[in-house]
Order: C-alpha cells, then structure tokens, then sequence
C-alpha cells in the first residue's frame, strides 16, 4: 500500500529530514524532498527514486510552486527549522530573531496551508499533516528565546490544524524530538548548558529510531491520529529539567 502513498518531506537535505526521507524511501512511498540545496536533496535520495523540490520553505512562491508539482499529497512531514546562536533576549538581534521565525513559523504555515489546501480538494480526499515540534515546544533551553518561541507557535499550529482538519478527512499530529544525533545536536556529546549554569555532556539517540516514529504515525489510517509524541534519549535532562 505504501507504494501508492505520497509524502513530502521538508528540510529533507540533512538531519532528521535526510534519516527519515531514507526510511520512506527504503519503505516503499512516493517521496518529495523540499530543501534549499538541490544538490544534497540529491543525496539524500542516492539511488531511489524521488521528487527533488530545491524551495526555500519561508518563500511564498518557492512553496507554491513546489506543491503544485505534486500528484497528490497522503503526508507532509512540516520538518524544515532553524536555531539561532545562545544568548539572552538583549543580545539576540531582530535579524536573528526573523531568520528563525521566518523558517520555523512563517514555513511551517505556508507548507501547511498548502498541504491543508491540497488534502481537502483531491480525491481521495484528505491527509495527514505532521508538525516537527521540539522538546523546546514544550521547555527551553538556557538562552532560545527564536527557537523556543517559534516551537511553541508550531504547538498552536498543530492543534489548530487538528481541530480544522477534521471536517476534511485531515489529521495532524505533532512530534516532538529530544537529542537525536545530527550535525545540529552534535554539541550535546561535548558538552551543553544547562539551567543551573553548568556545562554538561548530554545523552543522545540514534535518528534513525525518529525516523520510525515519524513512519508510524504517517501509517496509521485517516481515523486514526497521535496528536503529539515525544521521543527522546532516555536519559536527557528533560524530565526534570531545570
């Protein structure tokens, strides 16, 4: 079944995005991969077949574009996002501040319209709608006020998706992720942060076992939906953080 099924994934040129566009891959799906680099969108898909969309996530016409290149859309994995360097509010510049809303909000909204948009006029009708939250959505880390900011506007997105969608066989769900190893969160294995101003070494997990989150959620049928999963190193200073 999965062979019939289309997903497009954004930010789909490394990390999490890379991982889980290989295991649909590898699973069967027709794959779009949206990123801003055509060349490691090409990687990441090496010998198998996919849609290669190079787009700019938070530029109106890129999206549009992109998702009109499309047959049909069974699943958007909304991944792209950013961070920006740690520091306090006073410190953090407004063009900092509109680089990560730019991707991790203003993209976020633009992929889900379009994917919202596609899901409720083709036929079959419907879809799924997966948010890339954060452990941030739901607590921060020491000096990320843009990128905790922005995750918890991807919870508001999330819910609201949840709640429209129903009328149109839509369902959205969101996962929030903690400590896979990728280039970004490679600082964990040296040492981070933390809230008591200490700088510690943090547990990390392998991405592939997010990518098979994000499969499972993407699998289940249309009136069935996880509306938030958290997946994470066991051990990461999560539960009790602070």
């Amino acid at each position: 079944m999965s062979e019939n099924k289309h997903i497009l994934i954004t930010g789909a040129g490394s990390g999490i995005g890379r991982a889980t566009a290989r295991l649909f891959l590898a699973a069967g799906w027709n794959a779009a991969l949206m990123g801003r680099r055509a060349e490691a969108l090409a990687e990441t898909a090496g010998t198998h077949a996919a849609t290669l969309l190079p787009a700019d996530v938070s530029n109106p016409a890129e999206v549009e574009a992109a998702f009109a290149k499309l047959p049909r859309l069974d699943v958007l994995f909304n991944n792209a996002g950013i961070s920006a360097p740690a520091a306090t509010i006073d410190e953090i510049s407004v063009e900092q501040w509109l680089a990560v809303s730019n991707t991790n909000i203003t993209g976020m909204f633009l992929c889900a319209r379009a994917a919202f948009r596609m899901m409720r006029n083709q036929s079959p009708r419907g879809g799924r709608i997966i948010n890339n939250g954060s452990i941030s959505a739901h607590v921060p880390r020491p000096g990320s006020v843009p990128y905790t900011m922005s995750k918890h506007a991807v919870t508001g997105l999330t819910r609201t998706l949840g709640l429209d969608g129903r009328a149109f066989d839509i369902a959205a769900g969101q996962i929030d992720i903690g400590n896979a190893l990728t280039e970004m969160a490679a600082q964990f294995t040296k040492g981070v942060p933390q809230a008591n101003g200490q700088i510690a070494v943090e547990p990390v997990m392998d991405v592939t076992h997010v990518a098979e989150a994000v499969l499972h959620m993407a699998s289940l049928p249309l009136s069935v939906n996880v509306p938030f999963m958290t997946i994470m190193a066991r051990d990461m200073p999560y539960i009790g953080r602070g």
